[in-house]
């Protein structure tokens, strides 16, 4: 038969690897450029920002149908700051933080919350090309 001391022992050790066990599940996973960055790319900007004939390549000279195209980001310097969206160019502008006129998606839907957080988390993950 367990003593008192036993059973608070006992679960306080069950208590710990509860913990434990718990431990790094609210870790982000890590963003893929090519499965969870890109599409979001085609779907809201590339239309816009491809050479020679987009309006957004036109006036900035950003091209985004590839990650070296992102990265060199526009004629005025580079967009993407790997691990700090706050520095991030690109971040500011899909989250409405830069002037209203230059807000992008521009004359279309915001992104969507979840592809605004997933940029983020790539960019803070050091925009790597995976």
């Amino acid at each position: 038969m367990m003593t008192k001391y036993g059973v608070m022992a006992a679960g306080a050790a069950l208590c710990g690897s509860l913990m434990v066990a718990g431990c790094g599940s609210d870790a982000p996973r890590e963003i893929s450029f090519k499965s969870d960055v890109m599409p979001i790319l085609q779907k809201n900007c590339v239309e816009c920002h491809t050479p020679p004939a987009g309006s957004g390549y036109q006036e900035s000279g950003l091209a985004l149908s590839s990650y070296d195209e992102l990265m060199k980001g526009t004629k005025f310097g580079k967009i993407v700051e790997p691990g700090s969206p706050v520095s991030s160019t690109l971040n500011r502008l899909i989250e409405g933080k830069a002037d209203p006129s230059i807000t992008m998606p521009h004359g279309k839907e915001p992104m969507t919350e979840q592809e605004i957080v997933t940029l983020s988390q790539w960019v803070a993950q050091g925009a790597k090309n995976n």
